[in-house]
Order: structure tokens, then C-alpha cells, then sequence
């Protein structure tokens, strides 16, 4: 059942669902959500007094995560409209021909088209070709370094995924937005390793953050960087 509380000037919406377990546990999602599983028995008014007990930890993790929603710009797709590379501003310079190419000239994405309303998927496609190759060889150094875990990602794919930069499946399949193509190399080495992480710890746990510091230290500034690049 839906429910929710208020928590100052925040309304926190949480799904409940009753079980046979001794105490209550709360789970926030990569998508924002709150589930709270509760034992039978326990009246809404008590797990809803937990609740407001847990709400700042509950915050804290939405915004944890919200930090890896990428942020979807409306463009335009015509000459001078900037674009990001690799962290780059680039202006986009559309020119009329017959044989179709997206290439990188100084500061400018180049796209030749015999249509201009063809753009957008040139240039998206141009993205992902791109992001298939540069993610594999950034990702495997990382890999390297995480056998002394004793893990290994089964594999590593692209997809689009409009609330996430990456996500790592129980079978240890690490799946990365190509969105990030357009991020420093310091933010894609921070997603990576944030989802190698979690091939040894599956939740956000201190041990988690704690193994994610070792293997990169200054991962907040990257992370920031993500956040502010994309907003």
C-alpha cells in the first residue's frame, strides 16, 4: 500500500509492505523510491513514527541518488548549438552533401548530411560509437585492478537509461548510460569503479563507500563534476 509522511517542508511518499520478520526495514531505490517492509502486527502509526526517525538518512540516499539522473537538455540540433565531448564544448557545424560523416574539426562536430533534420540521429549515433569504444578501454585498467577482489563484471553493455549513469545487475553485469561520452574521463573512471564496487558490495553501505575511497580517492570531486557537466 502507498502512504507517506511529512518531514518539515518534505513530503515522503513510501510504499509499505507487511512480512514475517521481527523489525522494520527501509529501502530507498536507485529510481527515489522508499519501501518499507514491516512485520505483521505493527500499527501504521508506529512505522510511520520510524519513519520520521529514518527521514534525514532517507533524504540523504534520494539525493545520493538523484546526483546519478542524468539531466535531458532539449536541443535543437542546428549550427552553432553547443555540444559536450569528453567534458568539451564543441559547436555543432551542419553542412549539405551527399555523403553522410560526423567528425571532430578544432572546436567544432562536424555533421555532412543530405538532410539537416537527419542530424540529431547522426550525431547520436556518432555518441554511441564512440561510447563503445572509449568506456571498454577506460573500464579495463579498472577491471585490472579489482581482481584482487577476486571479481570480475561478467560483461559491460550500453544502454539508454534515463534515470541512471550505471547499474550493476546480481549476475555482475555492469551497464553503463552513453550519455556519459559526454563527461570528463575522470566522471566515467567514477561511475566504473562505483559499479565494480558494487560487485563486492551490492548496497551502499559504509563498507562500500569506504572501498570506493580506496580505489579512488578523490571520487566526489568527480562526482560533482557529473553533476554540474550534465545539470
Amino acid at each position: 500500500m502507498n502512504e507517506s509522511i511529512q518531514f518539515g517542508s518534505r513530503t515522503i511518499d513510501f510504499r509499505l509492505e507487511y512480512s514475517d520478520r521481527k523489525s522494520l526495514g527501509i529501502t530507498v531505490t536507485p529510481e527515489l523510491e522508499v519501501l518499507v517492509r514491516a512485520p505483521f502486527g505493527a500499527t501504521i502509526e508506529k512505522i510511520k513514527e520510524k519513519i520520521i526517525k529514518k527521514a534525514p538518512w532517507i533524504l540523504k540516499q534520494q539525493s545520493f541518488f538523484f546526483s546519478f539522473h542524468p539531466k535531458v537538455l532539449q536541443r535543437k540540433y542546428i549550427s552553432g548549438e553547443t555540444h559536450l565531448y569528453f567534458g568539451k564544448q564543441y559547436r555543432l557545424q551542419i553542412s549539405i552533401d551527399k555523403e553522410e560523416s560526423v567528425k571532430l574539426r578544432g572546436k567544432f562536430i562536424e555533421v555532412i548530411t543530405f538532410d539537416k533534420t537527419r542530424a540529431k540521429d547522426l550525431l547520436n549515433d556518432w555518441y554511441l560509437q564512440h561510447a563503445q569504444t572509449k568506456f571498454y578501454l577506460i573500464a579495463a585498467p579498472l577491471i585490472d585492478k579489482f581482481k584482487k577482489y577476486k571479481v570480475m563484471p561478467s560483461s559491460i553493455v550500453l544502454q539508454d537509461m534515463p534515470t541512471r549513469w550505471g547499474s550493476c545487475t546480481p549476475k555482475g553485469k555492469i551497464i553503463l548510460n552513453p550519455e556519459l561520452i559526454k563527461a570528463p574521463k575522470g566522471c566515467i573512471e567514477y561511475v566504473i569503479i562505483h559499479e565494480l564496487c558494487h560487485l563486492i558490495h551490492l548496497d551502499h553501505t559504509q563498507k562500500f563507500f569506504d572501498l570506493q575511497t580506496k580505489e579512488m580517492k578523490d571520487w566526489e570531486k568527480w562526482k560533482m563534476k557529473l553533476e554540474k557537466l550534465l545539470a
